[in-house]
Protein backbone atom coordinates (compact mmCIF):
# COMPACT_ATOMS: atom_id res chain seq x y z
CA UNK A 1 0.00 0.00 0.00
CA UNK A 2 1.70 3.28 -1.19
CA UNK A 3 2.30 5.89 1.73
CA UNK A 4 0.28 8.67 1.55
CA UNK A 5 2.24 12.31 1.37
CA UNK A 6 1.11 14.53 4.09
CA UNK A 7 2.59 17.51 1.93
CA UNK A 8 -0.14 16.74 -0.93
CA UNK A 9 -2.68 16.16 1.53
CA UNK A 10 -2.49 19.26 2.66
CA UNK A 11 -2.43 21.46 -0.65
CA UNK A 12 -5.47 19.85 -1.79
CA UNK A 13 -6.80 20.54 1.12
CA UNK A 14 -5.88 24.45 1.42
CA UNK A 15 -7.52 24.22 -2.51
CA UNK A 16 -11.06 22.78 -1.34
CA UNK A 17 -11.09 25.30 1.49
CA UNK A 18 -10.18 28.36 -1.17
CA UNK A 19 -12.76 27.27 -3.43
CA UNK A 20 -15.70 28.58 -1.22
CA UNK A 21 -14.20 31.41 -0.14
CA UNK A 22 -13.65 32.87 -3.80
CA UNK A 23 -17.54 32.25 -4.81
CA UNK A 24 -18.51 34.91 -2.68
CA UNK A 25 -15.97 37.61 -4.11
CA UNK A 26 -16.90 36.73 -7.53
CA UNK A 27 -20.60 37.23 -6.62
CA UNK A 28 -19.72 40.71 -5.16
CA UNK A 29 -17.38 41.73 -7.90
CA UNK A 30 -20.54 40.60 -10.53
CA UNK A 31 -23.12 42.18 -8.27
CA UNK A 32 -21.16 45.56 -8.38
CA UNK A 33 -20.51 45.17 -11.82
CA UNK A 34 -24.35 44.42 -12.72
CA UNK A 35 -25.20 48.43 -10.53
CA UNK A 36 -22.06 49.77 -12.06
CA UNK A 37 -23.73 49.19 -15.56
CA UNK A 38 -27.74 49.98 -14.48
CA UNK A 39 -26.70 52.45 -12.34
CA UNK A 40 -27.10 55.03 -15.12
CA UNK A 41 -30.42 53.85 -16.60
CA UNK A 42 -32.18 53.40 -13.32
CA UNK A 43 -30.68 57.05 -12.54
CA UNK A 44 -32.42 58.45 -15.77
CA UNK A 45 -35.86 56.93 -15.15
CA UNK A 46 -35.82 58.18 -11.75
CA UNK A 47 -34.86 61.78 -12.92
CA UNK A 48 -36.98 61.69 -16.25
CA UNK A 49 -40.03 59.93 -15.25
CA UNK A 50 -40.62 58.20 -11.65
CA UNK A 51 -39.73 62.06 -10.41
CA UNK A 52 -41.88 63.99 -12.63
CA UNK A 53 -44.83 61.29 -12.04
CA UNK A 54 -44.19 61.77 -8.36
CA UNK A 55 -44.29 65.67 -8.52
CA UNK A 56 -47.12 65.82 -10.40
CA UNK A 57 -49.45 63.00 -8.07
CA UNK A 58 -48.26 65.42 -5.48
CA UNK A 59 -49.02 68.69 -6.58
CA UNK A 60 -52.71 67.25 -7.60
CA UNK A 61 -53.62 67.05 -3.61
CA UNK A 62 -53.06 70.62 -3.58
CA UNK A 63 -53.97 74.40 -4.81
CA UNK A 64 -50.61 74.71 -5.49
CA UNK A 65 -49.74 77.66 -8.16
CA UNK A 66 -46.31 78.67 -10.00
CA UNK A 67 -44.57 81.33 -7.84
CA UNK A 68 -46.69 81.23 -5.07
CA UNK A 69 -44.06 80.71 -1.81
CA UNK A 70 -46.49 78.34 -0.61
CA UNK A 71 -49.61 75.69 -1.08
CA UNK A 72 -52.99 74.40 0.53
CA UNK A 73 -53.55 70.88 1.13
CA UNK A 74 -56.86 70.27 -0.47
CA UNK A 75 -57.28 66.58 -0.86
CA UNK A 76 -59.74 65.17 -3.28
CA UNK A 77 -61.38 68.40 -4.27
CA UNK A 78 -59.00 69.03 -7.67
CA UNK A 79 -60.52 65.35 -8.94
CA UNK A 80 -63.68 66.18 -7.12
CA UNK A 81 -63.89 69.07 -9.65
CA UNK A 82 -63.24 66.90 -12.86
CA UNK A 83 -66.13 64.48 -12.01
CA UNK A 84 -68.62 67.42 -11.19
CA UNK A 85 -68.21 70.82 -13.26
CA UNK A 86 -69.26 70.77 -16.38
CA UNK A 87 -66.46 72.13 -18.01
CA UNK A 88 -64.84 68.84 -17.35
CA UNK A 89 -67.74 66.86 -18.14
CA UNK A 90 -67.21 68.62 -21.75
CA UNK A 91 -63.71 67.57 -21.61
CA UNK A 92 -63.99 63.65 -21.05
CA UNK A 93 -66.75 63.65 -24.01
CA UNK A 94 -64.72 65.65 -26.36
CA UNK A 95 -61.98 62.84 -25.90
CA UNK A 96 -64.25 59.85 -25.39
CA UNK A 97 -65.39 61.23 -28.84
CA UNK A 98 -62.30 61.56 -30.69
CA UNK A 99 -60.85 58.65 -29.63
CA UNK A 100 -63.93 56.12 -29.95
CA UNK A 101 -63.70 57.22 -33.55
CA UNK A 102 -60.35 57.99 -34.58
CA UNK A 103 -58.98 54.91 -33.29
CA UNK A 104 -61.06 52.24 -35.05
CA UNK A 105 -61.58 53.86 -37.78
CA UNK A 106 -57.32 55.09 -38.41
CA UNK A 107 -56.63 50.82 -37.40
CA UNK A 108 -59.10 50.18 -40.46
CA UNK A 109 -57.66 52.21 -42.99
CA UNK A 110 -54.10 51.54 -42.27
CA UNK A 111 -55.20 47.73 -42.59
CA UNK A 112 -56.82 48.08 -45.76
CA UNK A 113 -54.49 50.40 -47.34
CA UNK A 114 -51.74 47.96 -46.31
CA UNK A 115 -53.22 45.12 -47.74
CA UNK A 116 -53.89 46.78 -50.98
CA UNK A 117 -50.31 48.04 -51.00
CA UNK A 118 -49.00 44.87 -50.38
CA UNK A 119 -50.78 43.22 -53.53
CA UNK A 120 -49.59 45.42 -55.87
CA UNK A 121 -46.72 44.74 -58.29
CA UNK A 122 -45.85 48.31 -59.53
CA UNK A 123 -45.76 52.33 -57.95
CA UNK A 124 -46.03 50.42 -54.41
CA UNK A 125 -43.47 52.69 -53.27
CA UNK A 126 -45.01 55.87 -54.86
CA UNK A 127 -48.62 54.79 -52.97
CA UNK A 128 -45.93 54.31 -49.46
CA UNK A 129 -44.59 57.39 -49.66
CA UNK A 130 -48.32 59.30 -50.63
CA UNK A 131 -49.86 58.15 -47.91
CA UNK A 132 -47.40 58.38 -45.02
CA UNK A 133 -46.98 61.84 -46.07
CA UNK A 134 -49.29 63.42 -43.71
CA UNK A 135 -47.10 61.76 -41.07
CA UNK A 136 -44.14 63.48 -41.98
CA UNK A 137 -46.12 67.30 -42.39
CA UNK A 138 -46.14 69.53 -39.69
CA UNK A 139 -49.87 69.90 -38.55
CA UNK A 140 -48.93 73.26 -36.89
CA UNK A 141 -48.26 74.06 -41.03
CA UNK A 142 -50.68 71.25 -42.57
CA UNK A 143 -53.54 73.83 -40.22
CA UNK A 144 -53.05 76.55 -42.33
CA UNK A 145 -54.08 74.70 -45.30
CA UNK A 146 -57.26 72.74 -43.48
CA UNK A 147 -58.38 76.00 -42.23
CA UNK A 148 -58.48 77.57 -46.08
CA UNK A 149 -59.86 74.54 -46.96
CA UNK A 150 -63.17 74.81 -44.26
CA UNK A 151 -63.73 78.62 -44.67
CA UNK A 152 -67.31 79.55 -44.84
CA UNK A 153 -67.08 81.37 -47.51
CA UNK A 154 -64.15 80.61 -50.12
CA UNK A 155 -63.02 77.34 -48.16
CA UNK A 156 -62.72 74.22 -51.38
CA UNK A 157 -65.67 71.94 -49.00
CA UNK A 158 -68.27 74.42 -49.20
CA UNK A 159 -67.54 75.43 -52.71
CA UNK A 160 -67.46 71.92 -53.80
CA UNK A 161 -70.64 71.23 -52.17
CA UNK A 162 -72.38 74.33 -53.72
CA UNK A 163 -72.56 72.43 -56.84
CA UNK A 164 -74.75 69.81 -55.56
CA UNK A 165 -77.48 72.87 -55.46
CA UNK A 166 -79.76 71.79 -57.63
CA UNK A 167 -79.01 68.37 -58.91
CA UNK A 168 -80.64 64.97 -56.77
CA UNK A 169 -78.63 65.41 -54.11
CA UNK A 170 -80.15 68.48 -52.95
CA UNK A 171 -83.25 65.93 -53.13
CA UNK A 172 -82.31 62.84 -51.46
CA UNK A 173 -79.71 64.26 -48.37
CA UNK A 174 -81.52 66.50 -46.48
CA UNK A 175 -77.45 68.13 -45.13
CA UNK A 176 -77.07 69.31 -48.81
CA UNK A 177 -81.50 71.12 -48.83
CA UNK A 178 -80.44 72.64 -46.11
CA UNK A 179 -76.89 74.01 -47.20
CA UNK A 180 -78.61 75.35 -50.22
CA UNK A 181 -81.96 76.78 -49.06
CA UNK A 182 -79.60 78.98 -45.76
CA UNK A 183 -75.66 77.93 -45.75
CA UNK A 184 -73.58 75.67 -45.22
CA UNK A 185 -71.76 75.27 -41.98
CA UNK A 186 -69.05 76.96 -40.64
CA UNK A 187 -67.18 74.17 -40.24
CA UNK A 188 -64.30 75.23 -37.06
CA UNK A 189 -67.04 77.70 -35.73
CA UNK A 190 -70.05 75.64 -35.36
CA UNK A 191 -70.13 73.24 -32.11
CA UNK A 192 -72.20 70.96 -33.74
CA UNK A 193 -69.12 70.02 -36.34
CA UNK A 194 -65.82 71.13 -34.94
CA UNK A 195 -65.25 67.72 -32.74
CA UNK A 196 -66.01 65.57 -36.03
CA UNK A 197 -63.31 68.08 -38.01
CA UNK A 198 -60.81 67.36 -35.44
CA UNK A 199 -61.40 63.26 -36.07
CA UNK A 200 -61.32 63.68 -39.60
CA UNK A 201 -58.05 65.62 -39.70
CA UNK A 202 -56.52 63.15 -36.38
CA UNK A 203 -57.92 60.01 -39.06
CA UNK A 204 -56.04 61.64 -42.05
CA UNK A 205 -52.72 62.19 -40.20
CA UNK A 206 -53.04 58.51 -38.68
CA UNK A 207 -53.55 55.86 -40.36
CA UNK A 208 -50.40 56.67 -42.66
CA UNK A 209 -48.30 55.75 -39.86
CA UNK A 210 -50.58 52.68 -39.13
CA UNK A 211 -50.37 51.55 -42.38
CA UNK A 212 -46.33 51.52 -42.25
CA UNK A 213 -46.33 49.51 -39.31
CA UNK A 214 -49.00 47.10 -40.94
CA UNK A 215 -46.83 46.64 -43.74
CA UNK A 216 -44.31 45.75 -41.83
CA UNK A 217 -46.41 43.02 -40.09
CA UNK A 218 -47.40 41.43 -43.40
CA UNK A 219 -43.53 41.24 -43.73
CA UNK A 220 -43.83 37.93 -41.61
CA UNK A 221 -46.27 36.29 -43.28
CA UNK A 222 -45.11 33.41 -45.01
CA UNK A 223 -46.24 32.72 -48.90
CA UNK A 224 -46.64 29.22 -48.30
CA UNK A 225 -49.52 29.46 -45.87
CA UNK A 226 -51.12 31.27 -48.76
CA UNK A 227 -51.08 28.18 -50.21
CA UNK A 228 -51.84 25.65 -47.67
CA UNK A 229 -54.77 27.61 -47.35
CA UNK A 230 -55.88 27.69 -50.87
CA UNK A 231 -55.04 23.99 -50.86
CA UNK A 232 -57.07 23.47 -48.05
CA UNK A 233 -59.99 25.31 -49.71
CA UNK A 234 -59.77 28.98 -49.40
CA UNK A 235 -59.98 29.98 -52.81
CA UNK A 236 -61.02 33.45 -52.23
CA UNK A 237 -58.79 36.36 -51.55
CA UNK A 238 -61.65 36.98 -48.30
CA UNK A 239 -61.38 33.62 -47.36
CA UNK A 240 -57.33 33.34 -47.29
CA UNK A 241 -57.62 36.95 -45.37
CA UNK A 242 -60.01 35.81 -42.17
CA UNK A 243 -57.91 32.16 -42.17
CA UNK A 244 -54.20 33.30 -42.30
CA UNK A 245 -53.71 37.03 -43.04
CA UNK A 246 -55.43 38.04 -39.94
CA UNK A 247 -54.33 35.73 -37.55
CA UNK A 248 -51.08 36.60 -38.24
CA UNK A 249 -51.56 40.52 -37.96
CA UNK A 250 -52.60 39.31 -34.44
CA UNK A 251 -49.77 40.93 -32.31
CA UNK A 252 -48.94 43.93 -34.64
CA UNK A 253 -52.95 44.69 -34.24
CA UNK A 254 -52.64 44.40 -30.52
CA UNK A 255 -49.50 47.11 -31.18
CA UNK A 256 -51.21 49.33 -33.66
CA UNK A 257 -54.87 49.79 -31.77
CA UNK A 258 -52.43 50.37 -28.16
CA UNK A 259 -50.31 53.24 -29.77
CA UNK A 260 -53.30 54.77 -31.61
CA UNK A 261 -55.14 54.75 -28.66
CA UNK A 262 -52.46 56.70 -26.48
CA UNK A 263 -51.61 59.05 -29.55
CA UNK A 264 -55.75 59.63 -29.81
CA UNK A 265 -55.33 60.50 -25.85
CA UNK A 266 -52.51 62.76 -26.33
CA UNK A 267 -54.41 65.41 -29.33
CA UNK A 268 -53.07 68.70 -28.91
CA UNK A 269 -51.62 70.83 -31.95
CA UNK A 270 -55.09 70.26 -34.21
CA UNK A 271 -56.89 72.58 -31.54
CA UNK A 272 -54.04 74.24 -30.07
CA UNK A 273 -53.67 75.74 -34.07
CA UNK A 274 -56.94 76.35 -34.68
CA UNK A 275 -58.71 77.45 -30.98
CA UNK A 276 -55.81 78.81 -29.04
CA UNK A 277 -57.67 80.44 -26.65
CA UNK A 278 -61.06 78.32 -26.09
CA UNK A 279 -61.03 74.89 -27.10
CA UNK A 280 -62.95 75.10 -29.66
CA UNK A 281 -66.77 76.62 -29.99
CA UNK A 282 -68.15 76.32 -26.28
CA UNK A 283 -65.83 73.91 -25.51
CA UNK A 284 -66.54 71.61 -27.78
CA UNK A 285 -63.06 70.26 -28.75
CA UNK A 286 -61.67 70.49 -25.39
CA UNK A 287 -59.76 67.14 -24.88
CA UNK A 288 -57.65 66.40 -22.02
CA UNK A 289 -54.13 67.84 -23.50
CA UNK A 290 -55.44 71.20 -24.28
CA UNK A 291 -57.41 71.35 -20.49
CA UNK A 292 -53.78 70.12 -19.18
CA UNK A 293 -52.26 73.44 -21.09
CA UNK A 294 -54.89 75.82 -20.48
CA UNK A 295 -55.22 74.83 -16.88
CA UNK A 296 -51.50 74.53 -16.19
CA UNK A 297 -49.64 76.21 -18.54
CA UNK A 298 -52.48 79.78 -19.63
CA UNK A 299 -54.44 80.06 -16.19
CA UNK A 300 -51.39 78.97 -13.93
CA UNK A 301 -53.62 76.45 -11.86
CA UNK A 302 -50.61 73.55 -11.34
CA UNK A 303 -53.05 71.51 -8.97
CA UNK A 304 -55.91 70.77 -11.19
CA UNK A 305 -53.29 70.51 -14.03
CA UNK A 306 -51.50 67.94 -12.21
CA UNK A 307 -55.12 66.02 -11.74
CA UNK A 308 -56.16 65.82 -14.87
CA UNK A 309 -52.49 65.00 -15.92
CA UNK A 310 -52.76 61.74 -13.34
CA UNK A 311 -56.21 61.07 -15.20
CA UNK A 312 -54.41 60.90 -18.58
CA UNK A 313 -51.55 58.51 -16.99
CA UNK A 314 -54.19 55.98 -15.69
CA UNK A 315 -55.67 55.76 -18.89
CA UNK A 316 -52.29 55.04 -21.01
CA UNK A 317 -51.25 52.68 -18.06
CA UNK A 318 -54.62 50.59 -18.46
CA UNK A 319 -54.27 50.74 -21.74
CA UNK A 320 -49.95 49.48 -21.44
CA UNK A 321 -51.52 46.46 -19.13
CA UNK A 322 -54.56 45.43 -21.85
CA UNK A 323 -51.92 45.09 -24.46
CA UNK A 324 -48.92 43.30 -22.38
CA UNK A 325 -52.03 41.37 -20.94
CA UNK A 326 -53.64 40.30 -24.67
CA UNK A 327 -49.44 39.68 -25.53
CA UNK A 328 -48.43 37.04 -23.06
CA UNK A 329 -51.93 35.19 -23.38
CA UNK A 330 -52.02 35.42 -27.12
CA UNK A 331 -56.22 35.81 -27.01
CA UNK A 332 -54.83 37.10 -30.76
CA UNK A 333 -53.73 34.17 -32.19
Amino acid sequence: MAAIDPTTTAKTAAKTTAKPARAPRRAIRQSRAAWVLTGPALGLMVLLLLAPVSIAAFLSFTNYSLGNSGFDWVGFDNYEKLFTRSTYEKMFLATLTYVVTVVPISVGLGLGAALLINSLGRFRELYKTIYFLPVMATLLAMAIAWEFMLHPSIGMINRTLEMGCGTFLERIWPFMAHGCAERFPVWLGDQRYAIWVICFIGIWQGFGFNMVLYLAGLTSVHRELYHAAEMDGARSGWARFWLVTWPALGPTTVFVVTITCIRAFQVFDTIEAFWPQGGGPNKSTYVMMFAIFEKGVQQNLIGIGSAITMLFLLFVMVLTLIQRWLVERKVHY
